[in-house]
This record gives structure tokens, C-alpha cells and sequence, in this order.
């Protein structure tokens, strides 16, 4: 039986891995909170590691507050880079192989088409910087590691755009979102479900992966999905408008499209529509 750490048990995708772990008894998993284990702290994470025997370790852990990240870079770089490094390290001492969830955002967002694996990383923001940091610092430690790049996460579980905008869309709220930004949104139940099948495998083709969900939105058409799925009477509508831009402190890439060319030889990629619609059908 394998066993796996999971770090940031109580965020969205670590929530979303525990929701399947009953369908996989044959994997050992230990969900663990900053309570249980503060991976800024590298003589506990030594401990911990010490103490425990593990195959794989699955960081879930992240500061994700684009833009409080402006305001508190230490803060960001502490957890998205130094504790990844911690883990990284704490990983390759103990022959366990890590996999750590990183972000579309350490691209620009210059670029027009969807983003490799192998194109340059240039971030425009403290989140994107710190979480880029944290990809280089497994890179040197780590000899046997999964990097994966998603985009737009969101699930059922957590603070997330699409539960802001369920409840927003419930008050019947005046919307106006951005088209700005062009994306993929992505199913964290689907991320989950990739880190699973990782596992399972027994793959050792390690490296950086992008994953997202299948095609490309704006945060406007996202919201306009969740709405459309949420078969509300027409009394019931929210208003919900356009808008080209916005502001705010940190900046964000305007296109963050990623390539799913090379995770596909692991698993089979959906629409973002179609997950969207299997989540909210489930979820009610």
C-alpha cells in the first residue's frame, strides 16, 4: 500500500483529494493541516518526515491571494517558495516523490497561443513570482517530482470565483466582470483525480505538467456558464454585464492559456463547460 502526504488539507484541492480517497483503499493518505504541520518550519518538516514514511508528497499548500501577495511579499514568498523548498528537501532526504501544484501565472501572458511546458517563464506579479521561486527551489533539491501548472481553480470546497459567484448570482446581484483576462477555469476535482492517477501508475516520467480543463474563457464567460447552469427563473437573473478592464494592485496575464499535449499521455482532458456542468449537477 502506498502512503501520501497531503499538505493543505483544508484548501480546495486538498479537500477535493479526500472526497475521492474512499474509491482508492488501496493508497494511505495523510491529510495534513498547518496545525499538524507548518511547512515554513524546516526543522518540523525534518521531524515530521523523520517520524513518518512516505511515497508521496502532495503540496496543496499555497498563499493564493493575488493581490494581498503586493502588499505582503515576504509572507508569499515564505509559503509558496521557502516551504516548498522545505518539502522539496525533506522529499528528496527520504526517497518520496513530490508533487507540487504551481500556476499559469508565472507566464506573462504575452504570448497568443497556449503555453508550453518549455516556454519562458516571465511573471508580472509577487504571486506569480513566489510561486515560480517555489518550482525553482524543488527543481534543485528534487531529483523525483511532478510540477504541475493549472489555472483558475475552483471547486465546491473553499473560498473560490465560482462560489462567490453561485452566491452572488442567488442574491440576484448586479455583475459586472471583466473580459480581460483569457483563461481556462479548472475543476480542482479534476486535479485531483490527475494526482491520483500519478500515483496510481506507479509514473516516473518526472518533470513540470500543465493541466487545466479543456478550452478557454474569460472570468465573463465563466460567470455566464455558472449562471446559464443554475436554471434560474427569469425573475430570478441576476444582472450581469461586461466590462474590458479593471483595476487592481497586482497585474495579471492578459492570455494564460495552458497546452495539455503532454499531461494527455497520463490522463484524458474535458471542457471546462462540460466539468462545470458535472459539478454544479452534483453538487445540488
Amino acid at each position: 500500500m502506498k502512503s501520501v502526504l497531503v499538505t493543505g488539507a483544508n484548501g480546495q484541492l486538498g479537500q477535493c483529494i479526500q472526497k475521492i480517497q474512499a474509491a482508492h483503499s488501496d493508497i494511505n493518505f495523510h491529510f495534513a493541516s498547518i496545525d499538524e504541520l507548518d511547512i515554513t518550519d524546516t526543522q518540523k518538516v525534518q521531524e515530521f518526515f523523520l517520524k513518518n514514511s512516505y511515497d508521496y508528497c502532495v503540496n496543496c499548500a499555497a498563499y493564493t491571494n493575488v493581490e494581498l501577495a503586493e502588499s505582503e511579499e515576504d509572507k508569499a514568498y515564505l509559503v509558496n517558495a521557502e516551504a516548498a523548498k522545505n518539502l522539496a528537501k525533506a522529499c528528496a532526504d527520504n526517497k518520496v516523490t513530490m508533487i507540487h501544484i504551481s500556476t499559469d501565472y508565472v507566464f506573462d501572458g504575452t504570448k497568443t497561443t497556449p503555453y508550453l511546458e518549455t516556454d519562458a517563464t516571465n511573471p508580472i506579479s509577487v504571486y506569480g513570482a513566489s510561486k515560480l521561486k517555489g518550482e525553482q527551489n524543488v527543481q534543485a533539491v528534487s531529483e523525483k517530482y511532478f510540477i504541475i501548472r493549472t489555472s483558475w481553480l475552483y471547486a465546491e470546497f473553499g473560498k473560490n470565483f465560482y462560489k462567490t459567484m453561485l452566491q452572488k448570482a442567488k442574491e440576484k446581484a448586479n455583475l459586472t466582470i471583466t473580459t480581460e483576462q483569457t483563461g481556462t477555469p479548472t475543476n480542482a476535482n479534476d486535479l485531483a483525480a490527475l494526482i491520483v492517477k500519478i500515483i496510481n501508475t506507479n509514473n516516473t516520467n518526472y518533470g513540470i505538467y500543465h493541466f487545466s480543463n479543456d478550452g478557454e474563457a474569460t472570468w465573463y464567460d465563466f460567470t455566464k456558464e455558472i449562471i446559464q447552469n443554475m436554471h434560474l427563473a427569469e425573475a430570478d437573473q441576476p444582472s450581469l454585464k461586461p466590462v474590458d478592464s479593471y483595476k487592481t494592485k497586482a497585474a495579471r496575464p492578459k492570455n494564460s492559456v495552458l497546452d495539455k499535449t503532454k499531461v494527455r499521455s497520463i490522463i484524458e482532458t474535458i471542457s471546462w463547460q462540460e466539468s462545470l456542468r458535472n459539478l454544479m449537477k452534483n453538487s445540488n
